[in-house]
C-alpha cells in the first residue's frame, strides 16, 4: 500500500542531461514527494566495506514466491545535517524510512543488463530523519531479475533469488558520520504480498498485513536472520541510473461497467492503458476478490484475454475485514488493458464507478509535443500513438505491455523514434536504452532483437532490428541536438558496419531477418512474413546504416573514417543494383515495401527512380489505393510519396477507412495502436491470438509525417534541435487547418495554417536562438503577404525568433 499525503506532487528529477521538474494532480492516496539527488551517466556508486547483499533465504524462486520484508532499526543521536539512501536490488523494491514512502517510483531500480550493470538510486531523507529511534522498511519483489521474463515461460533469468543492497549516511552537525548498511543484522520476513509477477499478477491477503511494520516500535522478534552475500563479487558494476523512473502518470476513471451473466462485474475505463487498477471494495473478512484485465471484449461483451497467451494477468485481493470500504493497488506489477473484471465479491453488493480506477503507469517524460487538425480521425489516430507510446516506454520500449512478452525489440523502436521524439521529452530514456543496446551488442558487432537480450544467442542482426544501433541515436541526435549520444554510440555503430562487411558476400546481405513483419497479404486474412525478400531488405537497411555512420563520422571529426564509410556505402549501391534491379528495368521483389526502401535509401540512380516510383504506384493501384506494407515498409510509405510528389496519393492512403490502414482500426473502436492491421474487425472478429496485440506502437510511425508534413514542423538535420527548422506543410486530404508544436531547448517551435476561401493563413512560431525556413505549400503561391508586406513572388523565407504570419491566395 502507498502512501496518502496530500494532492498535489511536484516530482524534481536531476538527470544526467537537465533538471526537469514535472507537476502531476494525483488523488491523495498516490502522492509521495521525493528527490533523486544529481546523477551522471556512468557515475560508479561505491558502497562501504560493511555493505553485503542481502535476502530471505529458504525461499523457492522457480516459481513466485511471498514477497520478502527488510527492516532494520538505528538511532539517531545528533542533529542531523544531511542525510543521503543509496539503494539498488537485483529485484525491485519499494523503500520506507519510519513508515513513510521515500519514493513515489515504480519497480526501483528499474530494468536493464544485471550482467554488465546495476542500477542504483541516492535519495535525499534528510527530512525523513528523526531524533532516537528510526527504521528503515523495504519490500523486494521478482521483478524483471527473477520472475517470468520472455514468451518461453522462462524465469530466473538473472539469477536465482532477489536481493537488496543498501547504505545510509547520515552527516551529523557536529561533523560526525552514522552509516547504516545492508548486512546480517537485518531482519527479514514475508507478509501479505503471497505472488507478485508482471506477466501473472499480484496476490495480497490483507488478513496477513503487518501494520507499522516500517516503523521502530515493531516488534521483530519473530522475524528471520537475513541472508548475506559479498558485493562486487563476479558481478557487474554498480553505476547511479541515469533515467527517470517509471511513475503513476495520471488516473483513469469508469465510464461505464455491467454485470456479465456469470455475476462478475466489468468496468470500462474508456482507454486502453498499461498500469493498474486501484480497486475499491466493501470491508469483507475473507472476502476473495479476483481482478482481471482485457484490452477488448468478445461480441457477448465478456472479457478478450486469448492475446495474453500464457501470462494470467490476474490480481487477486483477499480482504481484511472492518468497518467501510478497503483501497488496494498491487505494488510489484502492471498490464495492459481497458477492462477490468471484479469477481468473487459477495452477491448482496452492488458496485458504484468509483471501486476501479486505472493507474497509468510509464516512464517519467514531458509531453512535449502537440498535434491537431481539422480531421477528427486523425485527431484519434494523434491520441492512439501518444497513448501507445504511453504503453510501451516502461522501462525499455517495449512492443507490447500485456502479453507473456514486453520486451524491447530494437526494430519497433528504431521506426518509431522520430515520432517518439516529437511526442515526449525521451532523450534520456532513449540513451539509457541504448546502454542496453550496446551491451547486448555481440563481440562481433552484430546487434540484438531485444535489449536488455533475454531471449538469448540466436535473435541477433535482423536487418531493421539491429540497425537500431546506428537509427535510434541518428534520430534522437536530430530532434534533441545532443551530439553525446552519438559519441556514446559510435564504436558500436563501426562494429555493426565492420561485422555486416565480413558477413555480407559481395556486400549482399544473406536471406535471413524478420522481413517486413506482418507485411499485409492480398486476402485480408493472411497475415505473413513473406512477400519482400530478406537479402534486399538487408542490403539497403546495410547501404543507410553505413550512409548514416559515415554523416556522423563527420559530426565527430573523424573525416578518414567519414570517407572510408561514404566509400564502402557506394560499393553497398553498386551491389544492391546488380543484385535486385533487372534488366527490364525493374526489382526482383515486386512489392510496395521494395521499392520504397530502393527510392528512400537513395540506391538507385537518379534515372532509374522515376520507374521505380512508377513501380510502386502501381502496386498501390493494384492494391486499390491501400498499402501493402508492414513494419519497415510502412514508416516509409508516406514520406517517400511525398519526397517524390505525390502527396495526395499519401493522403488518400492515410485517410483510407477499410482494410488495411490506419482509420480502419479506429472505426473498428481502437484507441492505441495495434500489432496488425487486421488485429480485429467488427465483421470477422479477432485476428491470430498467438500474436495480436492492441498497444503495438510501430504502426504510429505515421506521426511523423503528420507533424512533418501535414502541420509543416520538420526539423534540420544539420542545425539539429530545432537550432533550425522547416515551417512546410503540404495541403490535402480536404484538411481545413493543422497545427503542430514542440518544446524545444530554446523553447516552443510551432507552425499552424488554416484555410479561409481562397487564401491560407500560415504562423510559424520560432523561439528565442533558433532560425526557421518557411515555405508556402504549392497552390498558394498567386499572391504572399507576410507581416503586411507582399513578397513579390518569394515562396521561400528564412525567419528568426518570433511569431510570423504569411498569407497567401490561391
Amino acid at each position: 500500500m502507498r502512501d496518502k499525503p496530500n494532492t498535489e506532487r511536484t516530482i524534481l528529477m536531476h538527470s544526467p542531461i537537465r533538471r526537469c521538474s514535472l507537476k502531476i494532480y494525483l488523488p491523495v492516496f498516490l502522492i509521495m514527494i521525493f528527490t533523486f539527488l544529481n546523477q551522471s551517466f556512468g557515475t560508479a556508486v561505491d558502497f562501504s566495506d560493511n555493505a553485503r547483499w542481502i535476502y530471505l533465504a529458504g525461499q523457492d524462486h522457480s516459481d513466485s514466491a511471498p514477497v520478502a520484508h527488510f527492516r532494520r532499526v538505528f538511532d539517531v543521536d545528533a542533529q542531523v545535517k544531511t542525510a543521503t539512501a543509496t539503494v539498488t536490488a537485483k529485484g525491485i523494491y519499494h523503500f520506507q524510512l519510519n513508515g513513510k514512502s521515500v519514493s513515489d517510483a515504480y519497480f526501483l531500480p528499474g530494468w536493464f543488463d544485471y550482467e554488465s550493470r546495476i542500477y542504483c538510486h541516492s535519495f535525499d531523507v534528510t527530512d525523513h530523519m528523526r531524533s532516537g529511534e528510526n527504521a528503515i522498511g523495504i519490500q523486494l519483489g521478482d521483478g524483471w531479475y527473477c520472475g517470468y521474463l520472455g514468451f518461453k515461460g522462462q524465469r530466473r533469468s538473472y539469477g536465482e533469488h532477489p536481493e537488496l543492497l543498501f547504505e545510509l549516511v547520515v552527516e551529523y552537525e557536529n561533523g560526525s558520520t552514522l552509516k547504516v548498511s545492508s548486512d546480517e543484522s537485518w531482519k527479514a520476513a514475508t507478509g501479505p504480498i503471497l505472488e507478485s509477477d508482471f506477466y501473472n499478477g499480484e496476490v495480497y491477503d490483507a488478513r496477513l498485513e503487518m501494520p507499522g511494520w516500517a516503523l521502530p516500535e515493531f516488534d521483530d522478534r519473530n522475524w528471520a536472520d537475513v541472508a548475506t552475500g559479498i558485493v562486487g563479487e563476479n558481478e557487474a558494476a554498480l553505476e547511479l541510473a541515469p533515467h527517470a523512473p517509471v511513475v503513476a502518470a495520471n488516473i483513469l476513471k469508469t465510464i461505464e461497467f455491467w454485470q456479465t451473466d456469470s455475476g462478475s462485474w466489468i468496468f470500462d475505463l474508456g482507454q486502453n492503458m498499461v498500469g493498474n487498477a486501484k480497486i475499491c471494495v466493501p470491508s469483507v473478512e475473507g472476502m476473495e476478490v479476483t481482478i482481471r484485465f482485457a484490452e477488448m471484449l468478445k461480441k457477448d461483451r465478456t472479457l478478450y484475454t486469448e492475446n495474453y497467451r500464457t501470462a494470467k494477468s490476474t490480481d487477486v485481493y483477499i480482504c481484511k475485514g472492518g468497518q467501510g470500504f478497503e483501497f488496494w493497488e498491487p505494488l510489484f506489477t502492471f498490464h495492459g488493458f481497458r477492462y477490468v473484471e471484479l469477481n468473487g465479491l459477495r452477491e448482496d453488493l452492488q458496485p458504484s464507478e468509483d471501486w476501479v480506477q486505472g493507474i497509468v503507469l510509464h516512464n517519467e517524460m514531458k509531453q512535449i509535443g502537440r498535434f491537431e487538425c481539422s480531421n477528427p480521425d486523425l485527431n484519434q489516430l494523434q491520441s492512439n500513438i501518444v497513448w501507445g507510446q504511453k504503453g510501451n516506454f516502461l522501462e525499455v520500449p517495449t512492443d507490447c505491455p500485456q502479453r507473456d512478452e514486453r520486451l524491447g525489440w530494437t526494430g519497433d523502436a528504431q521506426v518509431f523514434a522520430p515520432t517518439a521524439c516529437f511526442n515526449f521529452d525521451v532523450l534520456d530514456f532513449f540513451k539509457k536504452w541504448m546502454v542496453d543496446v550496446l551491451d547486448a551488442q555481440r563481440e562481433d558487432g552484430a546487434f540484438p532483437h531485444v535489449a536488455p537480450n533475454v531471449l538469448g544467442e540466436g535473435w541477433f542482426d535482423s536487418p531493421a532490428w539491429a540497425d537500431a544501433g546506428v537509427i535510434v541515436p541518428w534520430e534522437v541526435y536530430v530532434r534533441y541536438g545532443d551530439r553525446e549520444i552519438l559519441e556514446d554510440n559510435f564504436e558500436g555503430m563501426l562494429r555493426w558496419i565492420s561485422y555486416q562487411e565480413k558477413d555480407s558476400p559481395g556486400l549482399v546481405r544473406a536471406d535471413r531477418g524478420f522481413g517486413d513483419w506482418l507485411q499485409p497479404y492480398q486476402a485480408k486474412e493472411r497475415d505473413r512474413r513473406g512477400d519482400t525478400n530478406r537479402s534486399l531488405i538487408g542490403t539497403a537497411y546495410f547501404a543507410y546504416s553505413t550512409a548514416l555512420t559515415a554523416r556522423i563520422a563527420g559530426i565527430l571529426g573523424d573525416k578518414d573514417k567519414a570517407d572510408e564509410l561514404e566509400s564502402l556505402k557506394e560499393r553497398i549501391v553498386v551491389a544492391f543494383q546488380k543484385e535486385f534491379w533487372t534488366a527490364e528495368d525493374h526489382l526482383t521483389s515486386d512489392t510496395q515495401t521494395a521499392y520504397l526502401l530502393a527510392l528512400a535509401f537513395d540506391l538507385l540512380p537518379e534515372e532509374k527512380r522515376p520507374i521505380a516510383l512508377d513501380h510502386l504506384l502501381r502496386l498501390i493501384d493494384e492494391a486499390d489505393g491501400h498499402l501493402r506494407t508492414g513494419f519497415v515498409g510502412t514508416p516509409l510509405l508516406t514520406q517517400v510519396l511525398t519526397r517524390f510528389g505525390k502527396t495526395d496519393l499519401a493522403y488518400s492512403i492515410l485517410l483510407k477507412e477499410t482494410y488495411p490502414g490506419w482509420i480502419f482500426s479506429i472505426r473498428q473502436g481502437a484507441t492505441t495502436m495495434w500489432e496488425r492491421w487486421n488485429s480485429y474487425s467488427h465483421e470477422d472478429g479477432f485476428g491470430d491470438a498467438k500474436m495480436n496485440s492492441f498497444n503495438h506502437y510501430a504502426y504510429g510511425a505515421i506521426g511523423q509525417w503528420m507533424y512533418e508534413t501535414i502541420a509543416g514542423l520538420k526539423p534540420d538535420p544539420e542545425q539539429p534541435g530545432y537550432q533550425h527548422f522547416y515551417v512546410a506543410p503540404k495541403i490535402g486530404g480536404d484538411l481545413q487547418w493543422a497545427k503542430a508544436s514542440v518544446e524545444t531547448q530554446n523553447g516552443r517551435a510551432a507552425s499552424k495554417w488554416r484555410i479561409e476561401g481562397d487564401s491560407l493563413v500560415l504562423i510559424a512560431t520560432v523561439p528565442e536562438g533558433s532560425k526557421a525556413t518557411v515555405i508556402i505549400p504549392e497552390g498558394f503561391r498567386k499572391r504572399i503577404v507576410y507581416q503586411g508586406r507582399d513578397l513579390d513572388g518569394l515562396t521561400e523565407m528564412k525567419v528568426a525568433e518570433g511569431v510570423h504570419t504569411f498569407v497567401a491566395s490561391r
